[in-house]
């Protein structure tokens, strides 16, 4: 007779909180998506209707952008992880060449800057996929040098150099704010991989010399950093975009005046859908809807410190550290701009703002941070167990209806 210290041991229960990380990313991506699409709606129509085209046309055609994207995420999530260790150098590589096609005759201008490619009938921004590829192959190079990265040469090397191309492309088309949030990208995936910090003090000072220089060498620059740090801009010349969108937020107040109510989308408030859609979160649904949009956020962040503090995989929590700073930069510059806390720099709060190129790349990058959830420790046995309790559940609400499939009753007669 065996004692109850011989018997077996009891198969080990999957975490529970083993793909947490997982739903808060999905919950969080989708909420925003969804969102967003409302408040493109509300802020566009006005605008589709001056344009003599439908209230309904520019959100249309987000939305198709928006299905577009949620559809490359899911794919993307269910990828490998070992499929973009493959394919990170050749999409950086495709990626710099499609960001050279801006300065050919296929590339398009808005303003001073030279950021979108038309390729027959898609039109997109190259660096959209460029900060994907960049992210992607930073992974791969720093996870590659985990043992020896915390000395700067073997973490710099060819990691920054690498970095510094792809920058320097997008400036050259004078893209300054996408340059920015990729120099962050890089900034977080170094941390991430544990690179020296005297590594990040001699970058970053390289860094804020190239921005200056770069910021100096064209007037509306210097005119728009003059603005912001200047207290006498004047509110109908230079600072009109800026008054405006602090006159959405202001007028708002707690409860906002409701969706679809804001006055400054009237023509005042200049790309009111893209850069400045923050301000009109703000004027339709007060301080409630913005700091939704900031808890939205934080929750995607929060999702991404856990991929990044759970993950054995070091390639994983690189490019999910450099995903994270890509994300939360933007958001910070987008917000801060609206709010004055940054200069007008022109980037898209994510994936919120219209703009068809960065929704799907930043969709994109998302689901490739889902994959890496995916396979963090726990995780995929608790998405396997209820998958199998879908199935069963789904198996059980199906026996009924087969039963009346077979008995006739679909057809509306009983069986004789």
């Amino acid at each position: 007779m065996s004692s109850p210290t011989d018997r077996p041991p009891a198969p080990e229960q999957p975490r529970p909180d083993g793909a947490a990380s997982y739903q808060l990313l999905l919950g969080a991506s989708l909420t925003l998506v969804v969102f967003g699409q409302v408040m493109v709606l509300s802020a566009s129509a006005v605008d589709s209707i001056s344009r003599g085209n439908s209230p309904y046309a520019l959100a249309a055609e987000q939305l198709q952008f928006a299905v577009l994207g949620t559809m490359v995420m899911l794919v993307a999530a269910r990828v490998p992880l070992r499929v973009y260790r493959r394919a990170a150098a050749p999409l950086l590589l495709a990626a710099l060449v499609l960001q050279l096609l801006v300065f050919t005759p296929l590339g398009l201008s808005q303003g001073e800057r030279r950021s979108w490619v038309a390729l027959g009938p898609v039109v997109g921004q190259p660096a959209e996929v460029v900060k994907l590829g960049l992210v992607l192959w930073l992974a791969r190079v720093l996870a590659a040098r985990q043992q020896g990265v915390h000395d700067w040469r073997t973490a710099a090397l060819p990691a920054v150099p690498g970095a510094v191309v792809a920058i320097a492309a997008t400036l050259a088309g004078h893209d300054v704010g996408t340059s920015l949030v990729m120099a962050t990208l890089v900034a977080a995936a170094l941390f991430v991989a544990g690179a020296p910090l005297r590594l990040f003090a001699v970058a970053g000072a390289a860094a804020a010399v190239g921005f200056a220089v770069i910021a100096a060498s064209a007037p509306r620059r210097v005119q728009r950093i003059g603005d912001w740090l200047g207290g006498d801009c004047d509110p109908l010349g230079s600072c009109y975009q800026t008054t405006q969108g602090l006159r959405a937020l202001a007028s708002g107040g707690w409860g906002g005046f409701g969706l679809g109510q804001s006055r400054q989308k009237w023509s005042y408030l200049p790309e009111a859908h893209n850069d400045f859609i923050f301000a009109i979160i703000g004027e339709e649904l007060g301080l409630a809807g913005t700091l939704l949009v900031l808890a939205l956020i934080g929750v995607l962040a929060l999702g991404m410190l856990r991929v990044i503090g759970r993950h054995t995989d070091p390639f994983a929590r690189i490019l999910t550290g450099g995903v994270l700073g890509w994300v939360l930069s933007q958001a910070l510059v987008n917000i801060g701009t609206v709010i004055g806390l940054a200069p007008v720099i022109g980037v898209p709060l994510p994936l919120v703002s219209a703009g068809g190129s960065a929704l799907v790349a930043t969709m994109l990058a998302l689901g490739v941070v889902l994959a890496c959830a995916r396979s963090e420790p726990g995780a995929p046995e608790v998405l396997a167990a209820r998958r199998g309790v879908l199935r069963r559940s789904l198996a059980v609400l199906g026996r009924p209806l087969a039963g009346r499939a077979r008995r006739g009753r679909w057809t509306g007669r009983e069986p004789r």
